[in-house]
């Protein structure tokens, strides 16, 4: 049955409050009309201040991420999370020499790492730490610095300083937000700086993130897309990032 305008704007509002994201090519097959249809809806649910667009969908109204405990986010997505990280652990070389930034899904990255001999590991965050330390085989070098107690790592220029001295093969690095257009995010500007040290300290930068957070904006931009050189995500990620990802050089693994 053909859904009024009215009917068409309630869906989407409804499938925003459920994801905090919608894109245009999914909203287009789910309520069966035409994509251009999709955006002249968004671009009238936008004026009336409902929603944000963003590249290829839209987001809600405020996507700002607030910055929340560990404990907050420890659970959210513990599936999608585990699957990110056991193929980031993939990647990992024995003898390598890796960095790990802070956030719920870089515990998964650490619990994958079981069985990788000689292996060195950088992190600013206590938590992975924490989880690697019992591994004989894994050399961790902790950075530190300013305990940041909402995301259980150190931040600032000591932490900064020590990156100075090192070169990794790679970075699994976690976001709060991911949008397009705005770039990768976090919740504090100290963190966002040293996470532009930790991509200067690797010779790859791989972004670990579950689907939710694309489309949002939090406080800090850390770089643009296409400064990062591979992403790893779950499967409810949208074709249309999938695309505009690849077009922009930055591998995709969605798992």
């Amino acid at each position: 049955m053909m859904q009024s305008v009215p009917q068409r704007h309630e869906l989407i509002l409804k499938r925003l409050r459920e994801k905090g994201h919608v894109s245009v090519s999914n909203l287009s097959d789910q309520l069966d009309v035409s994509e251009v249809t999709i955006r002249k809806d968004l671009k009238e649910l936008e004026r009336r201040h409902l929603i944000l667009r963003t590249h290829g969908g839209a987001t809600v109204s405020n996507p700002y991420v607030l910055d929340r405990s560990v404990e907050e986010k420890t659970g959210e997505h513990a599936s999608e999370k585990d699957r990110i990280g056991e193929a980031a652990a993939g990647l990992v070389e024995p003898h390598d020499s890796i960095i790990l930034g802070s956030g719920t899904t870089l515990m998964y990255v650490a619990r994958h790492l079981r069985d990788v001999p000689g292996l060195t590991v950088l992190t600013s965050a206590m938590n992975v730490a924490a989880v690697l330390s019992g591994l004989p085989h894994v050399e961790i070098i902790m950075l530190g610095g300013i305990v940041r107690k909402s995301s259980a790592s150190v931040v600032g220029p000591h932490a900064e300083q020590m990156l100075e001295d090192h070169a990794c093969s790679k970075l699994f690095l976690g976001v709060d937000g991911f949008d397009l257009d705005y770039g990768l995010t976090t919740t504090n500007a100290l963190e966002a700086t040293l996470n532009q040290a930790m991509m200067r300290a690797s010779q790859r930068t791989i972004v670990v993130a579950d689907s939710s957070k694309f489309g949002r904006r939090s406080f800090r931009r850390i770089c643009q897309p296409s400064e990062v050189d591979a992403v790893i995500t779950d499967t409810e990620v949208d074709e249309e990032t999938i695309r505009t990802l690849e077009h922009r050089g930055v591998a995709i693994d969605v798992v």
